[in-house]
């Protein structure tokens, strides 16, 4: 049964297979090629650990350091990416045909700081009776939307009628 898979950088003598390795010394010197054996016995006489850095290489490069501390420091730079990651959030933005003049503007003022979170936006036209026999003024209203916001967001899909609403999708630049 073979042994199970360990993740990250294999170590002493989990790195198998291997006759010799391209050696790193503690200090970042290149030792040159190494017999395998030869390596892991200076590795155990300095106190260190003897850690395959690059296994796709021919011969595989390996590092004198210590494996405890070196995960650690791994794990540390992991979490600290996975805090600096922001998610893109979908944000909806709901307009009427009829919308006056100043509900645009506050509804604008909103997209704007959306993009300025660095979200997408989708502006959805709902339609009420009538007014599905006037769609040409909401897709005016949405190309209006459209033309406002060209420098600071793209146009990820063109408006488009679904039952009874428009809905288009702005993403930041």
């Amino acid at each position: 049964m073979p042994a199970p898979q360990k993740d990250g950088p294999r170590a002493n003598r989990d790195i198998r297979g291997v006759r010799d390795v391209q050696l790193i010394d503690q200090d970042g010197q290149n030792k040159g090629v190494v017999p395998f054996f030869d390596a892991l016995a200076m590795a155990e006489e300095i106190g260190l650990d003897l850690v395959e850095i690059a296994p796709n290489s021919v011969p595989p490069v390996c590092k004198f350091l210590d494996y405890g501390r070196f995960r650690f420091n791994e794990q540390k730079k992991q979490n600290e990416a996975r805090k600096r990651q922001k998610t893109v959030e979908v944000k909806e933005i709901k307009l009427r045909p009829g919308i006056d003049k100043h509900d645009y503007d506050v509804k604008m003022k909103a997209v704007h700081r959306f993009f300025e979170e660095g979200d997408k936006v989708k502006v959805t036209l709902r339609f009420r009776g009538r007014e599905m026999a006037h769609q040409d003024i909401g897709l005016r209203l949405l190309e209006r939307v459209k033309v406002e916001t060209a420098e600071i967001a793209k146009v990820e899909s063109e408006p488009m009628l679904e039952g009874r609403q428009m809905i288009m999708i702005l993403a930041p630049r």
